[in-house]
């Protein structure tokens, strides 16, 4: 007998399974990487020669995303243990339409991707695509950036590390990336100074970043809005941001015109004791849903930020 279960609530934050996030599955191919030796019995070694399957993975990422077809909902898994070097701005290119990554393990077990060249980036071009739960470490000292994002309604979890020096930006995306999701998983920054920030918004509409865990010197702010306005911005559900930089941003709006709501429920530790609270959030046509808690200074609790509150006329 088949045992049916019925959850009419959904799952608010998600449901994974074995560490298989569920909010991506898709309905096309399934095909594997990897390319350790922690084989399985009768299992092959990985080899972009192979077909891609569990007993046979891809060695390579962006060749298995070459296999996938556009829009048919294809979906790449890659095994806990798997490593790559990319040390070029082509050679990690997610630029097939709708297709998901799904990394497999948790901590350094991740897949892990670690740029070496200061122009080594992963490119997410296409629109429709997810990248989630790899590790991703900045092997060189400068990388421009980590990410670079232009396709429309993707999908980031950033997992990120600086390793030798630091980015100077982790995520930049483009105006075409409309409708981008980042969840800011794991970002551990270098504590000395070199990023400018962790993600540079560069136009766009309807962008939603939320976060757990981000550290980090930012010269510029956590969260930097460059070049051209974005609009509609959200930004909420951030557990723990913390800059180590006297600049104490951690959302800017370079542009001062860019629109959208920053928070509720976002934490933040800036570096300065003497002021910066109201700062922390600095962008004249942004507005600001309570509650977004400010603190600068071990030993003491977060104060709400002290925006200018409405009034009913």
């Amino acid at each position: 007998m088949t045992l049916m279960s019925n959850f009419p609530n959904g799952f608010a934050q998600g449901i994974s399974i074995r560490g298989v996030p569920l909010t991506v599955t898709n309905p096309g191919k399934v095909f594997w990487v990897y390319n350790g030796t922690a084989l399985l019995p009768g299992q092959k070694g990985g080899s972009d020669g192979n077909k891609g399957t569990f007993d046979a993975p891809f060695s390579t990422l962006d060749y298995a995303v070459s296999q996938c077809v556009a829009n048919r909902g294809d979906i790449i898994f890659i095994k806990p243990g798997h490593a790559e070097t990319i040390a070029t701005a082509t050679a990690l290119a997610i630029d097939v339409a709708g297709v998901a990554v799904v990394g497999l393990g948790r901590g350094s077990n991740r897949p892990t991707f670690n740029l070496t060249a200061t122009a080594s980036t992963i490119t997410m071009s296409a629109n429709n695509c997810v990248f989630w739960n790899c590790l991703v470490t900045g092997g060189v000292d400068a990388i421009v950036a980590v990410f670079t994002i232009s396709g429309a309604d993707c999908a980031l979890q950033l997992n990120y590390r600086d390793v030798t020096g630091q980015c100077t930006d982790c995520v930049v995306t483009a105006a075409t990336a409309d409708r981008l999701f980042i969840d800011v998983n794991d970002y551990d920054g270098a504590t000395a100074a070199g990023t400018n920030a962790g993600i540079a918004i560069v136009g766009g509409d309807h962008i939603e970043i939320v976060g757990r865990y981000m550290d980090g010197n930012f010269a510029v702010g956590g969260i930097d809005v460059r070049t051209t306005a974005t609009t509609d911005l959200l930004v909420h559900k951030f557990e723990y941001f913390r800059t180590r930089n006297a600049a104490d941003i951690f959302i800017v709006d370079t542009i001062t015109a860019s629109t959208g709501q920053i928070g509720p429920d976002v934490n933040i530790r800036v570096n300065d004791n003497a002021a910066n609270i109201t700062e922390a959030v600095t962008g004249a046509t942004f507005v600001v849903q309570d509650p977004v808690y400010v603190v600068n200074l071990a030993g003491e609790k977060g104060m709400l930020i002290n925006w200018t509150a409405s009034t009913d006329a």
